[in-house]
């Protein structure tokens, strides 16, 4: 299905709430360390439920060890910097890769000068604001990446 991608998440009840969509969608779950808390906190726990056993969670190294890994075909890097917002350009297929970056600060000007322009997507959001909270936004991303599959 998608792998969704969480680069050095901080905060455990968003990674938490995160695992169950990933169940409830067949989606993938990649966290990229250094982690913001321990796997066992029993706040990621309880976001979690009892979804845990059911998802797939794969803990990497770094990102570049879970590129090498999984290899994905397309990667989309989901950014407030992004142009594109997330439903309008990408016809999304199965096997798509999700990043999203860590909650406080996101994904670094470096970090980001890894990808093309063709792979950033957004969430629309008023200009006034910040961010959304992360695991809202891999939530709207991931539906409607399912949805273009019709929820296959």
């Amino acid at each position: 299905m998608f792998h969704i991608v969480l680069f050095e998440p901080e905060i455990a009840p968003n990674t938490g709430n995160i695992i169950r969509l990933s169940a409830n969608t067949g989606a993938t779950l990649h966290l990229i360390k250094p982690l913001g808390f321990e796997p066992t906190d029993s706040k990621l726990k309880r976001a979690g439920l009892d979804y845990h056993d059911w998802a797939k969670v794969k803990i990497h190294e770094n990102f570049d060890a879970f590129y090498k890994e999984i290899q994905p075909e397309r990667l989309f890097v989901c950014e407030t910097v992004a142009d594109a917002p997330y439903y309008t350009e990408p016809q999304y297929q199965a096997g798509d890769a999700f990043l999203f970056g860590p909650e406080t600060r996101g994904l670094s000007l470096e970090f980001l000068s890894r990808f093309q322009k063709e792979q950033f997507i957004c969430l629309p959001m008023r200009t006034s604001d910040r961010s959304l909270n992360l695991s809202n936004c891999v939530a709207v991303v991931i539906f409607e990446a399912w949805r273009q599959l019709s929820f296959a």
